[in-house]
């Protein structure tokens, strides 16, 4: 009672400072609040804004290529698992339930195969040439950019480790490897690089998806796409072009055939180049109905064809050998061979 009638009593002068306090405090409180509003409003409207930008940024950077971009969670094996492919845990794709159509379609249209299982290697460096000149069969150094080979590598007795399908770039040889020599190789060449040489080893399989094209038709869906200029070039060739926007690598001949095409890309552009090909006609063969045309094909394989049991002339190879790499290279593979027959 005391404190309300003081306060009731208190002298105007001090009435009024404590209503202007007051008054203050509240006029204070209201434009913290206003201008904590504002800010989030200014932080808000200036991320809407900056995600418009990047979004318009983005959507104007496709616009010539793309008007709809895919998700960027979209998977290529989750795309071709809901069309009713059969993929196994490891990734590789078993079978599209076609595998008869599919081997028929090798011998008398067309097939598309993803063999991203395959092992990628990127050779780089000053070096590169001379060095996988010197690990391989092939003779690289009679080689430019935009051509390619195939070439072998050999156990130190001339064994027979794997067949690598060889790309010449401008800054860089691309080695396509059987999945299961990938990792060997790997470490095989990284073993013999010497520390003046200007030489690097880059696994880029999980960061590319290869794609090979086979079949009497196959120059006809590379014409189609505007890739005709490669039609009829020797084997080894490779070329980049975009295709519905996307960067890819294309090559004369692939693992299984030198009449096809080969096709690497970013795994973001795997999906729409697979859409493509299938909408040109193209037959999609999974790695079951794969093994048997490597057989009937006569591709060997690591582990199976390819053991210690045989060398590199036994094997076959001759057309990834190079009779020109020089007289000790020469000797030196020939030397080998006949030893071990």
């Amino acid at each position: 009672m005391t404190t309300m009638t003081a306060t009731a009593t208190a002298p105007p002068c001090v009435a009024h400072l404590v209503s202007r306090s007051t008054a203050r405090l509240q006029h204070s409180r209201a434009a913290l609040l206003l201008h904590q509003n504002a800010a989030f409003r200014t932080k808000k409207t200036t991320k809407n804004n900056l995600s418009s930008r990047n979004t318009s940024s983005t959507i104007a950077a496709a616009l010539p290529f793309e008007l709809s971009p895919p998700p960027i969670d979209h998977d290529f094996l989750d795309s071709v698992t809901a069309e009713g492919a059969k993929v196994s845990e490891e990734g590789i794709i078993e079978t599209f339930e076609n595998d008869d159509e599919a081997l028929d379609a090798f011998d008398n249209v067309v097939v598309v195969m993803d063999l991203s299982h395959f092992g990628r290697l990127r050779v780089s460096g000053d070096d590169r040439i001379q060095f996988l000149h010197n690990q391989t069969t092939a003779n690289f150094e009679c080689l430019s950019e935009g051509q390619g080979c195939e070439t072998v590598f050999v156990t130190p007795t001339a064994r027979t480790i794997d067949i690598a399908y060889a790309w010449i770039m401008k800054k860089a040889v691309l080695l396509v490897l059987s999945p299961e020599t990938c990792g060997n190789i790997t470490e095989m060449l990284n073993k013999y690089i010497f520390f003046a040489d200007k030489v690097e080893i880059q696994d880029i399989t999980k960061q590319t998806c290869l794609f090979a094209l086979s079949g009497p038709k196959s120059s006809e869906v590379m014409a189609n796409l505007n890739l005709g200029d490669l039609v009829g070039q020797p084997y080894g060739t490779n070329r980049h072009y975009n295709v519905n926007g996307m960067p890819v690598t294309v090559g004369v001949g692939n693992i299984i055939s030198d009449e096809g095409f080969s096709l690497l890309m970013s795994p973001a552009a795997a999906d729409s180049v697979w859409k493509t090909l299938l909408s040109q006609g193209a037959i999609p063969l999974g790695s079951n109905a794969w093994e048997k045309l490597r057989i009937t094909q006569g591709r060997p394989a690591p582990g199976k064809e390819l053991t210690n049991d045989f060398n590199v002339l036994e094997a076959g190879l001759w057309n990834s050998i190079s009779l020109n790499k020089g007289a000790k290279a020469r000797e030196q593979i020939f030397h080998l061979a006949l030893k071990n027959l």
